[in-house]
């Protein structure tokens, strides 16, 4: 099954294993705090960020390539609160239904990563869209926050081979900051560990899993950021778009 036939189809068990990583609230608010702002989480999948930001932020516009992964966020965040200022967007990262300079934050955890991955041969043509979409709806002044996988199984920074040509085009075409983090899996058992993980990630990290017995799986996460000025993301205005 494709990673895209996941989450069409194993959109709960995606959301059970991700449920087992740490909060990284914190690690958004440091790059932007976002109380009372207008945010996008651009590929928001079941809410892993969506559910921590939508108590704090004006409004949040949560889009996704999956509706299963969507319906699992909005009743998520239906159950947490008493309100609603987030709204669900079916949508390609490249082609966003979204009102030019209307958010003032992005954020995306691990979603640019499959239009940008070296297996496309279009990749770079893929991440430039997608960055040119960011900076159309994206206000002056405002921040894009980037997660993205740097190993799993891993306790040191060790990204896959097809990823590292679109992180190395985030910091030296386009700008941005980068740092990694931890965002180990935490299981109470190894059984627990390997049923939750191996329909995502498949057999090497299983034999992992069970070589080390391992209850928590490492995990290492890139943050890339950057603050957009009016002149873009890197630095020039699009003719296309100014």
């Amino acid at each position: 099954m494709s990673t895209n036939g996941i989450y069409d189809k194993q959109a709960e068990a995606y959301e059970a294993m991700i449920s087992k990583q740490p909060d990284l609230a914190g690690v958004i608010y440091e790059k932007k705090p976002y109380e009372g702002l207008d945010v996008l989480d651009l590929g928001a999948g079941s809410g892993r960020l969506s559910m921590l930001l939508a108590g704090y932020v004006r409004s949040l516009i949560c889009t996704d390539i999956a509706q299963p992964m969507l319906d699992i966020l909005d009743s998520k965040l239906s159950e947490a609160y008493d309100f609603r200022n987030w709204t669900t967007v079916v949508a390609d990262h490249r082609s966003l239904p979204i009102d030019s300079s209307s958010v003032d934050l992005i954020v995306s955890g691990w979603s640019i990563s499959y239009l940008a991955d070296s297996s496309h041969d279009d990749w770079r043509e893929n991440l430039e869209l997608v960055m040119t979409e960011l900076q159309r709806v994206l206000r002056p002044g405002g921040t894009i926050v980037i997660l993205e996988t740097m190993g799993t199984g891993t306790e040191t920074p060790n990204p896959p081979d097809f990823l590292t040509g679109y992180y190395e085009q985030l910091e030296h075409r386009y700008g941005f900051n980068h740092q990694w983090i931890r965002t180990d899996y935490v299981f109470e058992t190894v059984e627990e560990a390997l049923h939750n993980t191996g329909f995502f990630f498949g057999e090497e990290l299983t034999d992992k899993i069970q070589a080390n017995q391992w209850s928590t799986v490492p995990e290492c996460a890139g943050i890339w950021w950057k603050h957009v000025s009016y002149h873009g993301l890197n630095g020039y205005v699009p003719l296309n778009l100014w």
